[in-house]
């Protein structure tokens, strides 16, 4: 039996598609979701198993830990020890949105995303599927939907090119990343690394993507560091 290829802009076939998702992730499998940015492929963070089978399907090492994707500011407040007091205006600003923030994560979450050094990336997408989906499934871990070494999927299409029937669920939204015209195309979120601010630490800049540094920045006072 091949991949299911659910029409995500279909009420009742994303429904329907949801649920099937959640049977796949209980069941330590991935999913093809889309996101505002790229097409992401995602599994449930809190199997280590899962998460190992994430980076298989991609061809990454436990050295590129996914970023997890939340439906809430309130769900992130859970899985990070503390947001520094200084980011609420930028959460405010794109959550949802195009910058993911590397956290200190809760020392209480049992999860095994790879060698994070005790952080945790978290992003929430501004995409109503992707938004469905999370509330339905809870947070996410989400990595690009591509083999390393290619070009993020922009449809669901060239994500089942990719990764064919190794992934039971695919959403297809159509082609992501309008939001971001302006951004070059393929290109992810903006990383921001703000692990180290509540103790006197730098925001550091991981890598550039959809939203400008500039941008973020305005937003930030503080030290900052390529």
């Amino acid at each position: 039996m091949g991949a299911l290829r659910v029409d995500a802009t279909s009420h009742d076939e994303r429904e329907a598609g949801i649920a099937a998702a959640k049977l796949a992730l209980e069941s330590g499998n991935c999913i093809v979701l889309p996101t505002d940015t790229v097409y992401g492929i995602a599994c449930d963070p809190f199997q280590p198993a899962a998460v190992q089978g994430l980076l298989d399907v991609k061809g990454r090492s436990r050295a590129m830990p996914p970023p997890v994707l939340v439906p809430s500011i309130e769900s992130a407040e859970a899985l990070v020890a503390h947001f520094p007091h200084d980011l609420a205006p930028a959460l405010q600003r794109f959550w949802p949105g195009g910058v993911t923030f590397v956290l200190q994560a809760a020392p209480e979450v049992s999860w095994d995303l790879g060698e994070t050094e005790g952080t945790v990336a978290l992003r929430m997408p501004a995409h109503e599927v992707a938004l469905d989906i999370l509330r339905a499934t809870g947070p996410l871990a989400v990595s690009s939907a591509n083999l390393t070494g290619e070009l993020a999927a922009m449809n669901a299409q060239e994500a089942i090119t990719q990764f064919g029937d190794s992934v039971p669920v695919y959403f297809d939204a159509g082609r992501v990343g309008a939001s971001y015209s302006d951004a070059p195309g393929n290109a992810g979120s903006t990383i921001i690394d703000a692990s180290t601010v509540a103790e006197g630490g730098a925001y550091r800049v991981i890598r550039r993507g959809v939203v400008p540094v500039s941008s973020i920045r305005e937003l930030l006072p503080g030290e900052w560091s390529e």
